[in-house]
């Protein structure tokens, strides 16, 4: 919301007769940035499956792939195998988090992974994990993947399938 209204603020003609320069419009909303500044170092606490905990730090120095999915999302479904590739070529550089985003049982949850054979993490939506969705900001789609730098600033969001090519773009191979 608050993005929508600075986009606003700043596209919006400037005319003569208004009383305030451009200038001033970014002196006004400079407090509103703060909210952004904030931001650009993701901070989470998120409990895998397994029931291991990860955080902002336990996740810094590498880089970060946050991919919210669903069990019935095609797109989603078809990424999985890219996901498991990557990340068993580059987890020493990289951590996959797969959050699942639908109410499901952590036995359902379990044999869905097996079948795919998800070597990463894997989050589910519930109570104590619901909140901390929350701080990726807005989910406009299934799937959506957003991509961090090992400092935690978000570098990109994919919303859709992706590929390993794709995860390479962002993502420089260590070897």
């Amino acid at each position: 919301m608050k993005k929508t209204f600075i986009i606003l603020l700043l596209i919006a003609p400037f005319h003569t007769t208004q009383a305030f320069t451009f200038g001033d419009v970014v002196d006004w909303i400079k407090p509103l940035w703060q909210w952004q500044q904030d931001e650009s170092s993701i901070q989470f606490e998120l409990t895998d499956t397994k029931g291991n905990i990860h955080t902002h730090k336990t996740t810094h120095g590498k880089y970060l792939v946050i991919n919210f999915w669903a069990t019935w999302c095609t797109p989603c479904l078809n990424e999985i195998p890219a996901f498991v590739k990557f990340y068993d070529q580059h987890s020493d550089q990289v951590e996959i988090l797969g959050l699942d985003y639908e109410p499901i049982d952590l036995k359902a949850i379990e044999e869905f992974s097996a079948r795919f054979a998800i070597n990463y993490p894997v989050i589910l939506y519930n109570d104590k994990n619901g909140a901390e969705y929350l701080k990726f900001g807005d989910i406009l789609g299934m799937p959506t993947t957003q991509i961090y730098n090992p400092e935690g600033e978000l570098m990109q969001t994919f919303i859709g399938e992706i590929s390993i090519e794709d995860l390479e773009k962002f993502i420089p191979s260590s070897s």
